[in-house]
């Protein structure tokens, strides 16, 4: 074990989670439907017309009414900050409404208030898959351009509300897998075989242009705040050494790497250009929009899960299971239960290639292993013995301290589902990433009681020792 660390003073450790996958309390404190309420398998299975009492999002792990409880375990862990999303259906039950709902801001003070009495700094994701499902059923979501000003008059609301209390804000949660997963990530009702590229790519600009008055309206109100965006990280090797895989794995990059060009460079790239012009695609874009997307942004977060490899020859594109991004799975790599690869190399590859890319200083604010926890007793205590969770962590938590050692700036990490949440892709609760064991069940079975994991203690001391105590 090395007593020498190289993250800064200052780093930011911490956890994150999403209302959708903690809070419960679908229908209390004036909260309208979001789309998650009609998504009782994740991303793997159909909307229902109604809210089922099979959606374990329902009530989730019931922060809403546990979250003093589950901040003072962060606090416990040492987090010096904490990354949460606010339900834009608590503070716009519709979410096309003028005036905000007083009790859902509400609730967020009493989360602040809790996270300020422990000195832990927020982070907060202003969209994070939790689309109003009135502007979904109505709006056919983020194809329709009016709610480019719906999402304005919110964010605005939270600025305003907030801003002197929030430092750090994320526009939208990974904001490229709009085009793979549109109901869950960008509202769009009409089901992804029906939808045109066209309506998808304009979706997308509809979020960018979003995204960006974001980011001027929160420098008018809030001028202390850092404004960033987010994007699912997808590095991806050429299968082979054949040229046109290269090609294929610039092709995949470039379709990832659009979203955060636009968001600190304040315009299209030539090469997303070309693939307009090729798909015969002319998107609306105003001259209003063009001044809109100047307004970058302070810092890019992204999540980091998997890596990729790519090819150009058809008969080996086999898509990799459980990746919604598309990709061929890497035959060097082993995969997670749910098929997701673990590449912690991958990690500091990123983190150089966005670094160099772009100069804005990055955040890590998802980074995780889903697995299978079992719940046992050690000396009295009921733990559980994740040692495959803390492996996991201290191996991509190792890259990271490569790749400052590189010359990245890295604002900080927050660990994906520091406390166990209700999985966004499979909407099970069995697919576990906390450091803090949730005693509930798939079938909605259980107490709700808190337990501290193994990876509790290991995470708190890496935190102390700001990464010295990480195994390498």
């Amino acid at each position: 074990m090395s007593t020498t660390t190289p993250f800064p003073q200052g780093f930011l450790w911490g956890g994150a989670t999403a209302a959708n996958q903690v809070e419960g309390a679908y229908d209390q404190g004036g909260k309208g439907l979001s789309v998650q309420d009609v998504m009782p398998r994740g991303i793997v299975g159909p909307r229902t017309a109604e809210p089922t009492a099979d959606n374990l999002k329902l009530e989730a792990i019931d922060f809403y009414h546990r979250y003093a409880e589950d901040i003072a375990l962060f606090a416990k862990m040492g987090f010096g900050v904490y990354r949460f999303s606010i339900a834009w259906s608590r503070i716009f039950p519709k979410g096309d409404e003028a005036e905000p709902n007083e009790e859902g801001l509400a609730f967020y003070d009493r989360v602040l208030d809790e996270l300020e009495k422990h000195g832990i700094e927020p982070l907060v994701t202003i969209s994070h898959y939790e689309t109003p499902l009135h502007l979904a059923e109505t709006y056919d979501g983020w194809t329709d351009r009016r709610l480019i000003g719906f999402y304005e008059n919110y964010a605005r609301t939270l600025f305003e509300r907030y801003g002197s209390r929030v430092k750090y804000w994320l526009t939208f949660n990974e904001i490229n897998s709009l085009l793979h997963a549109p109901f869950m990530s960008g509202g769009i009702n009409t089901p992804k075989e029906q939808l045109s590229d066209a309506q998808l790519y304009q979706a997308m600009h509809h979020e960018l242009v979003a995204s960006a008055r974001a980011t001027r309206i929160a420098r008018e109100v809030a001028p202390n705040a850092q404004i960033g965006c987010m994007v699912l990280s997808m590095p991806v090797y050429p299968l082979t050494p054949s040229p046109a895989d290269a090609l294929a794995v610039m092709d995949f990059d470039h379709s990832n790497l659009v979203y955060g060009d636009v968001h600190t460079r304040g315009a299209y790239p030539g090469y997303f250009l070309r693939t307009l012009r090729e798909k015969g695609i002319e998107l609306e874009i105003t001259d209003q929009d063009r001044e809109d997307l100047t307004n970058t942004v302070d810092f890019v977060s992204f999540s980091y899960y998997m890596s990729v490899a790519q090819t150009a020859d058809p008969a080996k594109k086999v898509t990799g299971e459980g990746n919604i991004m598309g990709g061929v799975p890497n035959p060097t790599l082993e995969a997670s239960e749910w098929g997701w690869q673990i590449d912690p190399v991958g990690l500091r590859l990123v983190l150089n290639q966005f670094w160099d890319r772009w100069q804005k200083p990055l955040f890590i604010v998802e980074n995780g292993l889903g697995a299978r926890d079992e719940l046992v007793e050690v000396d009295g205590v009921k733990t559980v013995i994740d040692d495959y969770r803390i492996a996991y962590l201290n191996d991509h938590l190792v890259q990271v301290g490569e790749a400052i050692t590189d010359g990245v700036n890295v604002l900080g990490y927050t660990s994906w589902g520091c406390i166990d949440i209700v999985s966004a892709s499979t909407a099970q609760l069995s697919k576990r990433y906390g450091f803090i064991y949730v005693d509930r069940n798939d079938d909605g079975s259980g107490t709700l009681e808190r337990f501290e994991k193994k990876s509790f203690g290991w995470y708190a001391e890496v935190i102390r020792t700001n990464g010295a105590s990480l195994t390498r």
